[in-house]
């Protein structure tokens, strides 16, 4: 009878502190913004989107390799892509993150106006931008490409950033 009563009595803790248990939303949480990106090109996802990149592709002489980047928000959200406002190339998110001015990809905000918005550069202004060879064929630049887009009505998502594979 005492086994009983203890076993009751453990069960019933166990239910009050996992019913005292709250959500939080905190640094190391997996907040997702009201208004979703997707990256419409992307052909895999690793798990980050990641679109491809061709060494053997001449975009004009001394200038190769293509990438192309197609950033989308739902045209049912209601709202539009005012800007890409800030590109960074970068590891970590904390360059996207920066208040400064400097260390961008891009220095212009590249304006959009529509539900969709692009951004284009090539594996030549990636070397000179930041300064890392392109490796061999079938792998990724080692820098991601992470954005912030202002919206129509001044919100600002920060999507995932996004990967590039260098084919050829």
């Amino acid at each position: 009878m005492k086994n009983i009563k203890n076993k009751l009595a453990s069960i019933l803790l166990a239910g009050v502190l996992l019913a005292g248990c709250k959500k939080e939303d905190g640094p190391l949480s997996d907040l997702k913004p009201a208004v979703p990106v997707t990256v419409t090109n992307a052909v895999a996802f690793r798990p980050e989107p990641t679109v491809t990149a061709s060494k053997s592709a001449i975009v004009s002489p001394g200038v190769i390799g293509p990438i192309t980047i197609t950033l989308s928000i739902p045209e049912t959200s209601g709202r539009k892509i005012a800007s890409i406002t800030k590109v960074a190339a970068s590891t970590t998110y904390s360059a996207i993150q920066s208040t400064g001015a400097t260390g961008f990809y891009t220095v212009a905000p590249i304006a959009a106006g529509t539900t969709t918005a692009t951004f284009t550069t090539n594996l030549t202004e990636y070397v000179a931008k930041t300064g890392q060879a392109i490796t061999a064929s079938n792998t990724e630049l080692t820098r991601r490409f992470y954005f912030l887009i202002t919206l129509d009505d001044n919100t600002i998502i920060i999507p995932e950033p996004v990967r590039v594979l260098v084919i050829d």
